[in-house]
């Protein structure tokens, strides 16, 4: 089941591309964005990463941080973030064990074919970490802005 609104979103201490381990708990922003995406390099999921590196500003002058989690380990990370020059925070759930937690890790179907893995989806977070608005549909190119428009209005 997917973490809903109104919910404490379940703590972390994952590693990014040079292995620092970031945790939930030490995120002092007045919001938090935890997008999950399916693959490292992969088309839709370079586009939503160099989406939020292109207004990386934005979200810092609105007091959102923003982390993004999937699988693959610190070497895919690293490489990712080199090809795309993405500056946003990327985090490895190698085992899928936090994208369970949060509910979009499981079972997938696409072309036809069944399988595990992370589901695109975003959770924004007030500062106590509970979660105020879950994005299921997320369309990469769009989704960044879509949340600065909407903490805008908050």
């Amino acid at each position: 089941m997917v973490l809903e609104v109104g919910k404490k979103a379940p703590a972390f201490n994952l590693p990014d591309k040079d292995g620092v381990k970031h945790s939930l708990k030490d995120v002092n922003s007045n919001y938090t964005v935890v997008y999950f995406y399916p693959r490292d390099n992969t088309p839709g999921c370079a586009t939503e990463a160099k989406t939020f590196t292109t207004l990386k500003a934005e979200f810092s002058k609105a007091g959102i941080s923003v982390i993004g989690i999937s699988g693959g380990d610190e070497k895919s990370k690293t490489k990712f973030c080199l090809k795309n020059k993405i500056e946003t925070t990327l985090l490895s759930d190698a085992d899928g064990a936090i994208g369970t937690k949060y509910g979009i890790y499981g079972e997938k179907k696409f072309m036809g074919r069944t399988y595990i893995g992370f589901k695109r989806m975003s959770f924004l977070l007030d500062k106590n970490k509970k979660v105020i608005k879950a994005y299921e549909k997320v369309k990469p190119s769009e989704h960044p802005q879509e949340i600065l428009e909407f903490v805008e209005k908050l």
